[in-house]
């Protein structure tokens, strides 16, 4: 069986997102790196791939898929029956409580630490400087969010109970990059929050993809 394509590079969050997810189901891949300084995303041939000119782009024979959550679901679905269960599949009440736990990382922790995210580490790429009002605004708000996971943690190991799955998997990216920063405190100051993200982020799996998240290193 030829290996997976996926279309990325590996600092960037989303890919990275996809690769951990890989590693965890132990799916043989390629990276097929997509050049961002010059605008290979938004050329014809990658947007026959994805219109919207982002990545990554998974191909798998005659499927492509984009949009990084979508790409881990059906990778966690696809080989259920290898590696790490990310969605509890024998449980019906275990796999709702994953879903949940991925919808709240897609929609009240993304939308809060993307924000800090792109100001610390996009904004001086392109030679913007930060705008230090969203970052601090943006702080408060995730705190909010880490405050409600850490009563969670207070009773289970991970986020969807005692197993690692895709609500964790999900926290991966923005998590390793935000700890290179001042607001590595956002996790360390929350003692069940930083015992998870040190389980989290200790896994092989994690480990090997964050040496290739490598923005912001001297």
């Amino acid at each position: 069986m030829a290996p997976l394509k996926l279309h990325g590079v590996p600092f960037s969050t989303c890919t990275a997102r996809v690769m951990a997810c890989l590693e965890e189901k132990n799916v043989e891949y390629e990276i097929c790196p997509v050049d961002l300084s010059t605008g290979a995303h938004k050329r014809p041939d990658f947007l026959a791939k994805n219109p919207f000119g982002q990545i990554p782009v998974l191909e798998d024979g005659d499927i492509t898929l984009f949009e990084s959550r979508a790409i881990t679901s059906y990778i966690a679905h696809k080989y259920k029956d290898q590696g790490t269960d990310l969605l509890q599949h024998g449980n019906l009440h275990d796999f709702a409580k994953v879903m949940v736990g991925c919808e709240v990382e897609s929609q009240q922790f993304n939308p809060t630490m993307g924000p800090i995210f792109f100001n610390i580490f996009i904004a001086p790429m392109r030679g913007w400087a930060p705008d230090q009002k969203v970052i601090d605004e943006n702080v408060v708000k995730v705190g909010v969010v880490l405050d409600v996971y850490e009563k969670k943690l207070s009773s289970s190991k991970y986020l969807a109970g005692d197993s690692y799955t895709l609500a964790d998997l999900n926290h991966l990216p923005y998590i390793t990059y935000i700890m290179k920063t001042p607001h590595a405190d956002l996790i360390n100051s929350r003692p069940h929050v930083k015992a998870w993200w040190e389980a989290v982020s200790s896994r092989p799996a994690s480990l090997k993809v964050s040496q290739g998240m490598t923005l912001g290193s001297k």
